[in-house]
């Protein structure tokens, strides 16, 4: 029973983590190494993938902007004139 527990966990592991081959443009990463700072690659490379995503998902909030000419926004809470919140 142990081991087929063992072995379901070794199975959800294997999924939680991708390993994957690249080839990568050796200017690129030197570049990106020299504005970054970061030298480990695995590092390098997910770093680049957050800024990717953020500016993608920044461009597609973009491309909705007055498309929902009806939406009201949300009150907003405000603090007592003083104090921090």
């Amino acid at each position: 029973m142990q081991r087929e527990a063992d072995y379901r966990m070794h199975q959800s592991a294997i999924l939680m983590h991708m390993r994957t081959t690249l080839n990568l443009d050796d200017d690129l990463v030197r570049e990106a190494r020299k504005y970054t700072g970061i030298e480990e690659k695995t590092a390098l490379i997910h770093e680049a993938l957050r800024h990717l995503i953020a500016r993608e998902a920044g461009k597609r909030l973009a491309a909705l902007g007055g498309t929902m000419p009806d939406f009201e926004l949300p009150r907003r809470r405000r603090s007592a004139v003083g104090t921090k919140e």
